[in-house]
């Protein structure tokens, strides 16, 4: 864009200025990678939000860290991929799709499989649209040429290739196995879907009878429907107990078949009567001693937890009301002799809050343990391990991958990936390949379709064109150099991308994950739609506009911890906007006609001029520091100090001096100061606010087309003066006395005032002579007298700081009482102080632990601390005398 002219609207309204810059990234093309063989090259991951609805907080949250990273990055001068894209979903999309036909009076099983799958990428379209809108609200710096989703034909190319190649090494293998079922969406979920709540429920007791007459055994369940397909009841082989039982049977109440009663291992004697009922279809732990007794495995449930012909007389009802009849049915034959409560853990849908159902069902599954080896091993190396940040998360991922379980991926869907499997229909053979056989009339392929994680796994490298060997993105991009996501998805996604990235690439697939945790409200609460307390981003920018979402969440909480929603704290960011934009209309309104070639800062500067070049090239050293740490609050809060208080409550107000003042040179030196300062200020600030940042930095003397492609700033030592630094604290510290005086007093500015200076030593002397201008500029003294060993004259108000004290005659502005027990009150301070200090330095642990320069700088204080305190102490009498 040309450069403009320098004048700004008066007001801020950060939604126009917005809606204007993101269209013109978007047309500009300014995030596309460049492929530039001669830079080095930057990648990161974005978590693909889900096709299901609109973005949360968490997303923008996650992607607003992800577009600092980059956008900085970019302005360094590196080849940066920031490449966008959208997951499928599958079980969540296919629940709203059913939803909307369910609305429409229809289903997918009278649509048929291809029309619903039609519906539903109509869906996808239509969500993804609102997606990519809010991702440019949010002003993310996303390459769109290269927008990916987890259904598209690159990425399901690389899905086949995983399947088959993990098949045919034998870590993908299908059998029968008692897997998580969610009877509301009727699918399969993995163990990590599972989501386990407190629940208020029961223990059953029943006595169930001997065969051969003698008695009972007793047992006890919290799902009593389940004993409908028992098929024996176990004991441990030691328990004197029931040893004379082994071998024998009970007969099974209600449906009268015989059981036997066996001995296992597994058995606790200490718990409950000892005894156990087995169901191996409906409990993965009866499972397993099924197989070890070759015991049947009866199913008495249908996919939608209605009970089936197994169940009997109970057949057609659903779950929970056949536990009640049960229920009823086994007290009155006496079977069931107590009932006691019993708070429990119970497994619900994480998508669709289903009460989920240990199943016995086909599916297929991932051998997880040579894989999750392979990730394991990688973190024993400090050079090439994943690094979690913070890196407690390490630990809480390593604790998941060494207790792993081998993986169900099959779901029993029609939205998402088809398994690669067909079924010959007249012989058992069963083929797994990229494509259906050559006789494929004689094939039947799977129904299913494949977890989403499965192909969520992948997005770090089958995103950039993997398996292509030749793909010019996947060989400069790939491994990536960060990921950014909350910690509530790291088994989820984050360990499942490692171990493929290690099985299928050789390499890791990020070297940083930062890891944040969830968005909660003011209470602390997690939001959500039951608490109505969710807060959609887009009002949120609607309100305040982008630049201030996006500040809050990148400053907001410190890595790896939960961030709590106020609306006060992203008002209190839209005032620092403003604060931002009606400085920079001020520099603007100053600086007409200068054009970049003009700007120079080679002239002779004052105090303040060297000071904010000085306080500048710190800022840019602490900042981009921080950010390469990930440490965006300290970021925020370093920028924010030097905005607000270093250049516009200082430097602007000491500007005006030479601005508004005859010597041209002195006012040319300034106005490009503040170009320069103003400049570099705006292009640090510019990944966490790019919109007002672009708007100001187009305003101001500028070359090239748009802040986001400008350079990122680098400290330069030249620009650094350190005498002014020391001159100016003085100053400041000189200032502040006098307004706070002043305020105390109740004296106003605009009344002149005697002021009298007694300078330490002939150094501090020489500080106040350079600052002198200023003093008289912002203390506005009638007279003002400035000495080594100046007297303070009687009946005075006195302020006591480092290097100098302050003397105002107290004539007419002070009653003598209330000066004197304000002193007294300061005495009190500082004697805690002293006395503070002393107890450190008499520490015998400290001194032996605590660095030299730590030491030192405790000393000073004491120093400090104890001449103010002398100070103090003589004035008090002087005015009591």
């Amino acid at each position: 864009m040309e450069n403009q002219e320098h004048s700004m609207p008066t007001k801020y309204n950060p939604q126009e200025t917005e809606a204007k810059w993101y269209s013109y990234w978007l047309e500009g093309k300014f995030f596309e990678a460049t492929g530039g063989e001669d830079k080095e090259s930057y990648s990161i991951v974005i978590p693909p939000p889900n096709v299901t609805g609109k973005l949360h907080l968490g997303h923008a949250w996650d992607t607003t860290l992800q577009d600092i990273l980059v956008r900085m990055k970019r302005m360094q001068g590196y080849d940066t991929l920031w490449l966008p894209g959208m997951d499928h979903a599958g079980i969540a999309t296919q629940a709203k799709v059913e939803a909307k036909l369910k609305e429409q009076g229809t289903s997918r099983y009278e649509l048929g499989r291809e029309a619903f799958l039609e519906k539903s990428w109509e869906w996808k379209e239509e969500y993804a649209t609102f997606i990519r809108n809010q991702w440019a609200k949010l002003g993310l710096s996303l390459d769109y040429s290269r927008e990916r989703f987890t259904l598209d034909e690159g990425l399901s190319k690389a899905v086949r290739e995983v399947f088959v190649s993990l098949y045919e090494k034998g870590l993908i293998y299908r059998g029968e196995y008692i897997i998580n079922w969610d009877p509301q969406t009727r699918t399969a979920l993995s163990d990590i879907e599972v989501i386990y709540k407190d629940v208020q429920g029961a223990f059953y007791h029943m006595s169930y009878p001997l065969t051969e007459g003698s008695g009972s055994i007793e047992v006890a369940t919290t799902r009593p429907e389940t004993m409908l397909g028992d098929t024996a009841v176990a004991v441990h082989p030691e328990d004197e107990r029931y040893k004379h039982l082994i071998g024998q049977t009970a007969t099974l109440p209600i449906t009268g078949r015989e059981i036997p009663i066996v001995a296992d291992d597994y058995v606790d004697m200490e718990f409950g009567s000892g005894a156990v009922k087995i169901t191996p279809a409906h409990d993965p732990n009866d499972f397993e001693i099924g197989n070890r007794h070759d015991l049947e495995r009866i199913l008495v449930m249908n996919e939608d937890g209605t009970m089936n012909e197994n169940a009997g007389q109970y057949q057609g009802l659903d779950r929970f009301e056949c536990r009640k009849q049960l229920v009823r049915d086994l007290q009155e034959q006496g079977v069931l002799f107590k009932i006691e409560e019993h708070m429990h853990s119970v497994g619900h849908s994480e998508r669709s809050g289903a009460v989920v159902e240990p199943y016995l069902s086909t599916q297929w599954f991932v051998k997880m343990q040579p894989l999750a080896d392979a990730a394991i091993d990688l973190q024993q190396s400090e050079e090439d391990k994943v690094n979690f940040v913070p890196n407690r998360f390490e630990k809480t991922y390593l604790r998941w991958m060494e207790n792993i379980r081998d993986w169900c991926i099959s779901r029993q869907l029609w939205w998402g990936h088809r398994i690669p499997a067909w079924y010959h229909k007249e012989t058992e053979e069963v083929h797994v390949g990229h494509e259906a056989p050559e006789d494929s009339e004689n094939w039947d392929q799977d129904e299913d379709v494949l977890d989403t994680w499965f192909s969520s796994a992948l997005w770090p490298f089958s995103t950039m064109g993997w398996p292509d060997e030749d793909s010019n993105d996947y060989n400069r991009y790939y491994s990536t150099n960060a990921l950014v996501t909350g910690y509530d998805i790291i088994f989820f996604w984050v360990s499942r991308m490692i171990f493929q990235g290690l099985e299928f690439t050789d390499k890791k697939p990020f070297e940083n994950v930062l890891i944040h945790g969830l968005v909660r409200d003011s209470e602390g609460r997690k939001m959500s739609k039951s608490l109505g307390n969710g807060v959609d981003p887009m009002d949120v920018i609607e309100k305040y506009g982008a630049d201030s979402l996006r500040f809050f969440l990148s400053t907001g909480s410190s890595p790896g911890n939960d961030l709590r929603f106020y609306w006060e704290k992203v008002e209190s960011t839209w005032n620092f906007g403003n604060k931002i934009w009606n400085a920079s209309r001020f520099a603007l309104m100053n600086m007409e006609g200068l054009k970049v070639e003009d700007i120079d800062l080679t002239g002779k500067k004052s105090i303040a001029d060297k000071w904010i070049l000085t306080r500048l090239q710190h800022t840019i050293g602490d900042v981009t520091r921080l950010m390469d740490a990930y440490e965006f609050g300290e970021v925020g809060r370093i920028l924010y100090n030097f905005i607000w208080d270093d250049f516009c409550d200082w430097y602007i107000e000491m500007a005006k001096l030479p601005l508004y003042g005859e010597d041209e040179a002195a006012k040319h030196t300034t106005r490009s100061v503040l170009a320069y300062v103003l400049d570099e200020t705006m292009r640090l600030l510019h990944p966490m606010m790019p919109f007002i940042t672009e708007e100001i930095w187009q305003h101001l003397p500028h070359k090239g087309k748009s802040i986001t492609v400008s350079s990122w700033p680098v400290k330069k030592d030249e620009w650094i003066f350190d005498e002014a630094v020391k001159d100016m604290d003085l100053l400041k510290d000189i200032i502040r006395s006098v307004r706070n005086t002043r305020a105390e007093l109740n004296v106003p500015m605009s009344k002149q005032i005697e002021l009298l200076i007694h300078a330490s030593t002939d150094e501090v002397m020489d500080q106040l002579n350079r600052g002198k201008s200023y003093i008289e500029k912002f203390c506005n003294p009638e007279t003002l007298t400035m000495a080594v060993g100046l007297s303070a004259p009687e009946k005075s108000m006195s302020q006591v700081l480092t290097g100098v004290e302050l003397y105002l005659p107290l004539a007419g502005l002070l009653d003598l009482d209330a000066e004197i027990a304000r002193l007294e009150k300061e005495l009190q301070k500082l004697d805690k102080e002293v006395e503070r200090v002393e107890k450190k330095l008499n520490n015998q642990g400290f001194l032996a632990k605590a660095p030299e320069k730590v030491i030192e700088e405790e000393k000073a204080k004491k120093e400090d601390y104890e001449a103010k305190r002398a100070a103090v102490r003589l004035r008090i009498s002087e005015l009591k005398d």
